[in-house]
């Protein structure tokens, strides 16, 4: 996962937050064994915990490849993650972002580029602290371009070569 990180995120410059969380080791990869929704917000819930007491981890990448392999009960899962903030009260501490390997932006075709600003070689909840993400946009220039100068970089790039350097991570 570090090679997807170094080579997509930080190298593409997808996230121009990231390397400086990488640099000063800040990112925290956790993967889960969870086989079942059930067991993955278990995992969740557990992450969330961890971040509230240790102040030292910025983000989490909670990966897990054994569940929500396809994309749909993915993005359905998606509710239940943000429903657990909720009910954990920490919706206002934490964003969760989304990354899997057939992410699909509504009203585009699988096949489209631009998708993988959010594909990643496995399922991937991102847990940022807010107040992190809050100090880093105020400080960033132009910081509302950022998703679609990604998107131009992914269209510049083209699905064949995101494809290869997406497969590149499992070398």
């Amino acid at each position: 996962m570090r090679k997807w990180v170094g080579t997509f995120v930080v190298d593409l410059n997808i996230c121009p937050f990231a390397k400086k969380e990488m640099v000063k080791k800040q990112v925290r990869f956790a993967v889960s064994e969870a086989a079942t929704e059930e067991e993955l917000l278990v995992a969740l819930e557990s992450e969330l915990e961890l971040l509230n007491g240790d102040p030292a981890i910025v983000t989490t990448l909670l990966i897990h490849p054994g569940t929500m392999q396809d994309f749909s009960d993915y993005n359905q899962f998606l509710d239940l993650a943000e429903g657990l903030l909720v009910q954990m009260e920490l919706d206002d501490t934490y964003q969760l972002a989304s990354f899997h390997p057939d992410y699909q932006f509504a009203g585009t075709d699988p096949q489209d580029a631009e998708n993988y600003t959010n594909r990643s070689p496995y399922p991937i909840l991102h847990l940022l602290r807010e107040d992190s993400l809050d100090r880093v946009l105020s400080d960033t220039q132009d910081a509302d371009q950022i998703p679609l100068r990604n998107i131009a970089l992914m269209n510049t790039l083209g699905e064949d070569r995101l494809r290869a350097l997406m497969q590149a991570c499992f070398d």
